[in-house]
Protein backbone atom coordinates (compact mmCIF):
# COMPACT_ATOMS: atom_id res chain seq x y z
CA UNK A 1 0.00 0.00 0.00
CA UNK A 2 1.64 3.49 -1.24
CA UNK A 3 1.99 6.08 1.54
CA UNK A 4 -0.62 8.93 1.56
CA UNK A 5 0.18 12.24 0.43
CA UNK A 6 0.99 14.76 3.26
CA UNK A 7 -0.97 17.09 1.16
CA UNK A 8 -3.88 14.67 1.65
CA UNK A 9 -3.81 13.63 5.10
CA UNK A 10 -3.94 17.58 5.95
CA UNK A 11 -6.75 18.01 3.80
CA UNK A 12 -8.25 15.45 5.58
CA UNK A 13 -7.73 16.98 9.16
CA UNK A 14 -8.60 20.46 8.17
CA UNK A 15 -11.91 19.17 6.22
CA UNK A 16 -13.18 16.60 8.57
CA UNK A 17 -12.36 19.10 12.02
CA UNK A 18 -13.80 21.69 10.07
CA UNK A 19 -17.73 19.68 9.27
CA UNK A 20 -17.55 18.28 13.20
CA UNK A 21 -17.72 21.57 14.57
CA UNK A 22 -19.72 22.46 12.26
CA UNK A 23 -22.38 19.46 13.43
CA UNK A 24 -21.10 20.90 17.08
CA UNK A 25 -22.14 24.30 16.76
CA UNK A 26 -25.23 23.83 14.20
CA UNK A 27 -26.89 21.03 16.64
CA UNK A 28 -26.38 23.49 19.65
CA UNK A 29 -27.94 26.58 17.71
CA UNK A 30 -30.29 24.28 15.90
CA UNK A 31 -31.05 22.97 19.58
CA UNK A 32 -31.43 26.10 21.71
CA UNK A 33 -33.84 27.37 18.78
CA UNK A 34 -35.45 24.25 18.94
CA UNK A 35 -36.17 23.86 22.93
CA UNK A 36 -35.31 27.63 24.36
CA UNK A 37 -36.78 26.81 27.56
CA UNK A 38 -35.33 22.78 28.05
CA UNK A 39 -31.19 22.78 28.62
CA UNK A 40 -31.39 19.00 29.32
CA UNK A 41 -33.30 18.51 25.80
CA UNK A 42 -30.64 21.29 24.14
CA UNK A 43 -27.71 19.02 25.89
CA UNK A 44 -29.61 15.24 24.50
CA UNK A 45 -30.25 17.28 20.99
CA UNK A 46 -26.35 18.23 20.74
CA UNK A 47 -25.13 15.16 21.86
CA UNK A 48 -26.84 13.20 20.03
CA UNK A 49 -26.02 14.79 17.19
CA UNK A 50 -22.05 15.34 17.84
CA UNK A 51 -22.13 11.52 18.35
CA UNK A 52 -23.10 10.61 15.03
CA UNK A 53 -21.48 13.17 13.25
CA UNK A 54 -18.04 12.07 14.84
CA UNK A 55 -18.67 8.54 13.96
CA UNK A 56 -19.81 9.21 10.54
CA UNK A 57 -16.48 11.48 10.05
CA UNK A 58 -13.93 8.94 11.61
CA UNK A 59 -15.33 6.30 9.08
CA UNK A 60 -15.29 8.94 5.88
CA UNK A 61 -11.86 10.29 7.02
CA UNK A 62 -9.41 7.76 9.16
CA UNK A 63 -8.31 5.51 6.08
CA UNK A 64 -6.54 9.10 5.02
CA UNK A 65 -5.08 10.72 7.94
CA UNK A 66 -6.17 8.59 10.76
CA UNK A 67 -9.34 11.29 12.16
CA UNK A 68 -7.79 12.93 14.81
CA UNK A 69 -9.33 16.06 15.09
CA UNK A 70 -7.84 17.56 18.30
CA UNK A 71 -4.31 18.73 18.56
CA UNK A 72 -4.39 16.44 22.21
CA UNK A 73 -4.53 12.89 19.85
CA UNK A 74 -2.16 13.94 17.55
CA UNK A 75 0.08 14.72 20.39
CA UNK A 76 -0.16 11.99 21.96
CA UNK A 77 0.25 9.98 18.55
CA UNK A 78 3.36 11.61 17.82
CA UNK A 79 4.67 11.06 21.42
CA UNK A 80 3.90 7.55 22.07
CA UNK A 81 5.11 6.72 18.19
CA UNK A 82 8.69 8.94 18.63
CA UNK A 83 10.54 6.04 19.57
CA UNK A 84 9.38 3.06 17.21
CA UNK A 85 8.41 5.99 14.71
CA UNK A 86 5.25 5.03 13.95
CA UNK A 87 3.53 7.88 15.02
CA UNK A 88 3.32 11.42 13.50
CA UNK A 89 6.85 12.59 12.83
CA UNK A 90 7.32 16.45 14.56
CA UNK A 91 6.42 18.17 10.97
CA UNK A 92 3.28 16.21 10.57
CA UNK A 93 2.37 17.59 14.43
CA UNK A 94 2.80 20.72 13.24
CA UNK A 95 1.07 20.58 10.00
CA UNK A 96 -1.83 18.45 11.99
CA UNK A 97 -2.30 21.29 14.69
CA UNK A 98 -2.42 23.83 12.01
CA UNK A 99 -5.06 22.24 10.09
CA UNK A 100 -6.98 21.59 12.85
CA UNK A 101 -7.06 24.97 14.43
CA UNK A 102 -7.91 26.42 11.10
CA UNK A 103 -10.96 23.89 10.17
CA UNK A 104 -12.20 24.48 13.89
CA UNK A 105 -12.53 28.12 12.83
CA UNK A 106 -14.23 27.27 9.29
CA UNK A 107 -16.18 25.05 10.84
CA UNK A 108 -17.77 27.59 12.95
CA UNK A 109 -17.46 30.51 10.98
CA UNK A 110 -19.79 28.02 8.23
CA UNK A 111 -22.09 26.93 10.88
CA UNK A 112 -23.42 30.53 12.00
CA UNK A 113 -23.78 31.36 8.26
CA UNK A 114 -25.87 28.87 7.97
CA UNK A 115 -28.63 30.15 10.66
CA UNK A 116 -27.53 33.58 9.41
CA UNK A 117 -25.89 34.78 12.17
CA UNK A 118 -22.47 36.99 12.68
CA UNK A 119 -19.77 35.01 11.30
CA UNK A 120 -17.44 35.78 14.14
CA UNK A 121 -17.86 37.26 17.17
CA UNK A 122 -15.87 37.07 20.37
CA UNK A 123 -17.32 35.29 23.24
CA UNK A 124 -18.42 37.06 26.57
CA UNK A 125 -19.10 34.07 28.42
CA UNK A 126 -16.35 32.61 31.27
CA UNK A 127 -15.90 29.22 31.22
CA UNK A 128 -12.40 28.98 33.22
CA UNK A 129 -12.86 27.33 36.61
CA UNK A 130 -10.82 24.22 38.30
CA UNK A 131 -13.68 22.13 37.84
CA UNK A 132 -14.13 22.96 34.46
CA UNK A 133 -10.53 22.62 33.65
CA UNK A 134 -10.76 18.61 35.49
CA UNK A 135 -13.94 17.77 33.80
CA UNK A 136 -11.72 18.56 30.25
CA UNK A 137 -8.80 16.66 31.49
CA UNK A 138 -10.72 13.45 32.63
CA UNK A 139 -12.86 13.28 29.27
CA UNK A 140 -9.66 14.00 27.13
CA UNK A 141 -7.71 11.18 28.99
CA UNK A 142 -10.43 8.80 28.50
CA UNK A 143 -10.64 9.47 25.08
CA UNK A 144 -7.12 8.91 24.52
CA UNK A 145 -7.04 5.76 26.54
CA UNK A 146 -9.87 4.30 24.31
CA UNK A 147 -8.36 5.41 20.61
CA UNK A 148 -5.15 3.85 22.04
CA UNK A 149 -6.23 0.91 23.75
CA UNK A 150 -8.80 -0.03 20.61
CA UNK A 151 -5.18 0.71 18.26
CA UNK A 152 -3.06 -1.78 20.14
CA UNK A 153 -5.56 -4.43 20.68
CA UNK A 154 -6.26 -4.66 16.57
CA UNK A 155 -10.05 -3.16 17.46
CA UNK A 156 -9.95 -0.13 14.94
CA UNK A 157 -12.31 -0.91 13.09
CA UNK A 158 -14.86 -0.27 16.32
CA UNK A 159 -13.32 2.90 16.56
CA UNK A 160 -16.11 5.09 14.83
CA UNK A 161 -18.97 3.69 17.31
CA UNK A 162 -17.06 3.75 20.27
CA UNK A 163 -15.13 7.14 19.97
CA UNK A 164 -18.57 8.79 18.89
CA UNK A 165 -20.51 6.72 21.91
CA UNK A 166 -17.64 7.61 24.22
CA UNK A 167 -18.22 11.46 23.30
CA UNK A 168 -22.08 11.40 23.12
CA UNK A 169 -21.47 9.69 26.91
CA UNK A 170 -18.98 12.36 28.38
CA UNK A 171 -21.32 15.11 27.54
CA UNK A 172 -23.53 13.91 29.99
CA UNK A 173 -20.95 12.80 32.74
CA UNK A 174 -18.62 15.74 32.61
CA UNK A 175 -18.91 19.63 33.53
CA UNK A 176 -16.71 20.53 30.57
CA UNK A 177 -18.89 18.82 27.54
CA UNK A 178 -16.18 17.60 25.68
CA UNK A 179 -18.71 17.35 22.31
CA UNK A 180 -18.75 21.37 22.98
CA UNK A 181 -15.55 22.43 23.90
CA UNK A 182 -14.79 23.02 20.43
CA UNK A 183 -17.83 25.65 20.17
CA UNK A 184 -17.55 29.52 20.85
CA UNK A 185 -20.32 31.07 23.07
CA UNK A 186 -22.94 31.35 20.33
CA UNK A 187 -25.65 31.72 22.67
CA UNK A 188 -25.79 35.48 22.61
CA UNK A 189 -26.74 35.27 19.46
CA UNK A 190 -29.34 33.20 19.79
CA UNK A 191 -30.83 35.63 22.56
CA UNK A 192 -30.42 37.91 20.47
CA UNK A 193 -31.83 36.01 17.41
CA UNK A 194 -34.36 33.50 18.22
CA UNK A 195 -37.53 34.87 17.05
CA UNK A 196 -35.82 35.37 13.78
CA UNK A 197 -34.39 31.87 13.84
CA UNK A 198 -37.48 30.53 14.91
CA UNK A 199 -39.60 32.61 12.43
CA UNK A 200 -37.25 30.91 9.58
CA UNK A 201 -37.80 27.20 11.05
CA UNK A 202 -41.79 27.96 11.55
CA UNK A 203 -42.57 30.31 8.74
CA UNK A 204 -46.21 30.70 7.51
CA UNK A 205 -47.13 29.36 4.31
CA UNK A 206 -47.04 31.56 1.33
CA UNK A 207 -49.97 32.53 -0.42
CA UNK A 208 -50.06 29.85 -2.98
CA UNK A 209 -49.56 27.39 -0.72
CA UNK A 210 -52.41 28.71 1.53
CA UNK A 211 -55.03 29.34 -1.25
CA UNK A 212 -54.18 25.10 -2.21
CA UNK A 213 -54.98 23.96 1.16
CA UNK A 214 -58.66 26.42 0.87
CA UNK A 215 -59.15 24.66 -2.11
CA UNK A 216 -58.38 21.14 -0.74
CA UNK A 217 -60.69 21.64 2.11
CA UNK A 218 -63.33 23.20 0.02
CA UNK A 219 -65.34 26.28 0.14
CA UNK A 220 -65.19 28.35 2.99
CA UNK A 221 -68.63 28.81 4.81
CA UNK A 222 -70.44 31.83 4.63
CA UNK A 223 -72.77 33.54 7.03
CA UNK A 224 -76.54 33.73 6.11
CA UNK A 225 -78.64 37.39 7.04
CA UNK A 226 -79.97 35.18 9.58
CA UNK A 227 -76.45 34.20 11.65
CA UNK A 228 -76.23 30.47 10.27
CA UNK A 229 -73.21 29.41 7.69
CA UNK A 230 -73.96 28.24 4.56
CA UNK A 231 -71.39 26.19 2.48
CA UNK A 232 -71.50 27.52 -1.25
Amino acid sequence: MQPIAPWRRLLAEFVGTALLVTAVVGSGIMATTLSPDDVGLQLLENSVATAFALGALILTFGPVSGAHFNPVVSAADWYLGRRTRTGLTGTDLAGYVAAQTAGAIAGSILANLMFALAPVTFSSKDRSAGHLWLGEVVATTGLLLLIFALARSGRAPVAPAAVGAYIGAADWVTSSQPGRHHRPSVHRHLRRDRPRLAARLHRRPDRRTARRRRTAAGPVPERRADGRRHRG
